[in-house]
């Protein structure tokens, strides 16, 4: 195996991290310790979860059944050093513009600073907007929880439909979806984000136009996706209430275009503010996440952000031996980049927590999937993997076979809760019994002797056992990180969120990648608008290549002829 991708290595202004000498000593590391079994580490060292496990409030961190001895743990930290990583966190902590591309601050770590520390960007604290905002937000949730804000008929708000997507939709959608414990009763949220406008029409069937809420989140309240979805609400809204002035009790907005939000008929109170140094995957903790503080309250809100900030000052003071979202990283790389593992698997074992893995996608995929470094250069190893996964104990009746069997390394994370918030006879002990003993079996295996053993004693005869004991062997050596936890509350969930935007953050520094843009979302977005023109018309296209052009006129034969046949039906 190799930690390069490309025969030929790109020339660049630097040199690249594969040739710096924690690299170099990594590779000749990996050559040496391939070979071992976590089986036998564990069975050498009875100490060794007392020294590969991390702590921080509730949260437990056991990252013991990892393929790694202490001289891989030192090895990675010194990776970690030689590319900067403190430098860099501490310049993105200081307001410096650490998203290069774009020449932007990225400062979402004062969102939920709950200190009294000055927080500055291009020399101006942002703190006290952020206050300000938060207690707008609190205004305006206790407001409509309370019943003192009503619809334009008097109806108490039952309803809250998010309009956004990306971070606009992902990250208050899966705070709410985790959180249920917490909301109002008879107060309900819901999200909206596809361009198919099955996804609105089927939200729409379960809500009353008097009694519904509507944000509509939108940084630049352009996005096309978000203003289709939108503009079709309000379509919605006027044929059922015909009241253009009834706008302003039904819609609010989060976007720093407050022109645009105003030309569609939001109230300038009703307008929320979110500033350019605050990243889409990384707004939740903005006014974003409005919605969360609507169906949860204020309160439970700043939970969230008290243990996000728990995090951050975790990530920004501990060191690094002893840094959660260091050493998560670090893992990352050591198999992404020496075990070659194309992808990392999530699995909660909490129903809450179901939208987590589709949520962290966003925030890993789209920060680290990059080909090119900050200097402008090719990059000649592997960046971010494919995140993936399922909650507990579904997904094992699903893809674990290939996690225990399968030909692929998978490194995957468990996420489990002590207490359930739901408890019910045997059921959280059954869960957590399976979290454990997924750990345990993809880690320590199953040997041919110990196979044999089971067959026999099952009264098998020797045939029988000769025919079957090679399908009951595992091979195990499967590594896994486990994160043990008291109860999913918001400051929990708050400081788990932020562990792994600051694990994907320590990824991008030592990839040498900008972890804040996606210019590869914008590209589709060119191509979407230039399509949906060709669309538009019967003329057949020919401007781009031929499957192209046979799929969207393939598309346009079908669908005029349709309308054509179903006018003529009418007639």
């Amino acid at each position: 195996m190799t930690a390069n991708t490309n025969d030929t290595k790109a020339s660049s202004a630097k040199p690249s991290i594969t040739e710096s000498q924690a690299w170099q000593q990594l590779q000749a590391h990996f050559q040496q310790v391939q070979s071992l079994h976590m089986r036998d580490l564990f069975a050498a060292d009875p100490q060794r979860f007392e020294r590969f496990h991390v702590s921080l409030g509730d949260i437990l961190l056991d990252y013991s059944k990892n393929r790694m001895t202490d001289e891989t743990h030192r090895l990675l930290l010194e990776l970690a050093q030689q590319a900067g990583v403190e430098a860099w966190r501490d310049k993105m902590f200081s307001g410096d513009h650490v998203n290069l591309t774009e020449d932007r601050a990225v400062m979402h770590v004062a969102l939920r600073n709950r200190s009294e520390t000055v927080m500055r960007v291009d020399g101006i604290d942002v703190m006290p907007q952020v206050r300000r905002v938060l207690q707008k937000m609190r205004s305006f949730s206790d407001a409509v929880r309370s019943g003192e804000f009503r619809g334009y008929n008097g109806e108490r708000i039952k309803s809250i439909i998010n309009i956004g997507i990306g971070g606009s939709d992902l990250g208050p959608l899966v705070v709410c979806e985790s959180m249920k414990p917490y909301a109002q009763r008879g107060l309900n949220a819901h999200f909206v984000s596809n361009a198919d406008a099955t996804h609105l029409l089927e939200t729409l069937k379960n809500v009353e136009p008097e009694s519904t809420l509507f944000v509509i989140s939108s940084k630049s309240f352009t996005t096309q996706e978000t203003m289709l979805n939108a503009e079709s609400a309000k379509a919605w809204f006027l044929s059922l209430v015909g009241n253009e002035k009834a706008i302003a009790k039904h819609f609010v907005s989060v976007t720093n275009n407050t022109e645009a939000a105003e030309e569609f008929g939001i109230a300038a109170d009703n307008i929320y503010e979110i500033w350019d140094w605050v990243g889409g995957r990384y707004s939740l903790w903005s006014a974003i996440g409005l919605p969360i503080a609507l169906y949860l309250g204020m309160d439970h809100f700043e939970e969230l952000l008290e243990g996000a900030h728990v995090m951050d000052q975790h990530f920004k003071t501990a060191p690094l031996a002893e840094n959660m979202p260091v050493i998560m990283a670090l893992l990352g790389i050591w198999y992404n980049n020496f075990f070659d593992a194309q992808s990392h698997a999530v699995m909660p074992y909490s129903q809450y927590l179901r939208r987590l893995p589709a949520y962290l996608q966003q925030l890993d995929m789209e920060s680290n999937g990059k080909t090119i470094d900050r200097d402008g250069e090719r990059v000649d190893y592997l960046t971010g993997p494919i995140i993936w996964g399922e909650p507990g104990t579904n997904g094992q009746h699903a893809f674990f076979q290939l996690l225990h069997q399968g030909t692929k390394p998978v490194p995957a994370d468990f996420l489990v809760p002590c207490i359930s918030q739901n408890p019910m006879g045997n059921h959280h002990r059954v869960l957590v019994a399976n979290c454990f003993a997924q750990t345990r079996a993809l880690m320590h295996g199953k040997t041919t002797g110990e196979a044999l053993e089971q067959l026999r004693e099952a009264g098998l005869a020797d045939d029988e056992i000769n025919d079957l004991f090679a399908h009951k062997v595992f091979d195990g050596n499967k590594p896994s990180n486990t994160i043990l936890f008291e109860k999913l509350t918001p400051k929990t969930l708050g400081s788990i969120l932020a562990l792994y935007e600051h694990k994907v953050f320590v990824q991008g520094i030592i990839w040498n990648i900008n972890s804040f843009d996606q210019m590869g979302v914008e590209y589709g977005k060119e191509l979407a608008g230039d399509i949906q023109g060709e669309l538009s018309h019967r003329d057949q296209t020919e401007c781009y290549d031929s499957s192209t052009n046979a799929l969207i006129n393939h598309r346009k034969d079908i669908y005029f002829r349709h309308y054509e046949r179903r006018d003529y039906d009418k007639k």
